[in-house]
């Protein structure tokens, strides 16, 4: 994911669009640093700075410069909210921030670097948009549109390879959630690197004869109503799962346009009330309750409901 974001911002760069990238002391990791030399005044490291990063972007937007700042999820929502609600959102610039290494992905950084509140941070800032991008196709696709769209938006991005999903050449919309696979007894509504394990929990939920929608939803905000809705008129059920707590992210977005629009089951698949650990991705996605095993238990506890309601 980060050569993918890297070699495109760049890509951008010599194309001659206005895009400039921000770093807060991450710029090898986040792969840009190859390339500083050969583009010395578009690639900054602003240090371990975090707040100041986001003022500095904010400046660069209101000279008509595009900034894509990058920190660790946790530094690039915690530490900045301030900077990002008043020098960014209110006074409508045009600031693409990257959290990387959200939630489980931070590994063995541990607790102090897992971010399982960023989304629910980022969501409550009046017109920003938080994209998810689920593999490294999907990245390359959407990082120009996120460029050309206008205002704050966050990305949150695993650095690291994850599992590819769509074939190279695919397209996607902004504000529009990617359907693979239908169904008609419940949907599933993921997002990043939940999304290989809700189609993973949909193969074992076919074996036992439930018929189960995938939906990946890339956008959490603005949230893609229109198929949430759909899709709970027409399976009656709804799981969400997501690298995030099940506080404020993606499950209570969902949540809250079902209660709204089409009151059916939602189980939320997520982290609890709680605050990371030290751990190889793979452990903690036991621990959390993240495995298409903990999707599939959400599934039948859904349907256990939708059935029971009838």
């Amino acid at each position: 994911m980060r050569a993918v974001y890297a070699a495109k911002l760049v890509g951008m760069m010599d194309a001659g669009e206005p895009v400039m990238a921000l770093d807060a002391d991450l710029m090898r990791p986040i792969g840009v640093l190859p390339y500083k030399d050969s583009h010395p005044e578009s690639i900054i490291d602003c240090g371990i700075a975090e707040a100041n990063m986001i003022g500095v972007a904010c400046g660069l937007s209101a000279e008509g410069f595009i900034p894509f700042t990058h920190s660790f999820a946790v530094f690039a929502s915690r530490r900045v909210m301030d900077q990002v609600f008043m020098s960014g959102a209110y006074a409508k610039q045009n600031v693409k921030m990257v959290g990387s290494d959200p939630g489980v992905c931070a590994a063995l950084n541990g607790g102090t670097h897992m971010a399982f509140e960023d989304v629910a941070m980022m969501r409550a800032v009046p017109e920003l948009t938080i994209v998810e991008p689920t593999d490294a196709v999907m990245l390359e696709n959407l990082l120009p549109k996120i460029a050309h769209m206008r205002g704050m938006a966050y990305i949150r991005l695993c650095r690291t390879e994850t599992e590819r999903i769509y074939e190279r050449g695919s397209d996607f919309e902004l504000g529009r959630a990617a359907l693979l696979r239908e169904g008609s007894d419940l949907a599933i509504i993921a997002a990043g690197r939940e999304v290989p394990e809700a189609l993973r929990a949909a193969e074992a939920l076919a074996a036992e004869g439930i018929s189960a929608r995938v939906l990946d939803m890339f956008t959490i905000k603005p949230l893609d109503t229109e198929a949430v809705l759909s899709a709970a008129r027409e399976t009656g059920a709804v799981v969400t799962a997501e690298n995030h707590s099940v506080i404020g992210g993606l499950g209570s977005a969902v949540a809250e346009a079902v209660s709204g629009g089409c009151p059916v089951p939602v189980e939320r698949v997520g982290v609890g009330d709680r605050f990371g650990i030290v751990g190889k991705t793979g452990y903690l996605m036991e621990y959390f309750g993240l495995t298409a095993e903990d999707i599939v238990r959400a599934a039948h506890r859904a349907l256990e409901r939708k059935n029971g309601a009838k």
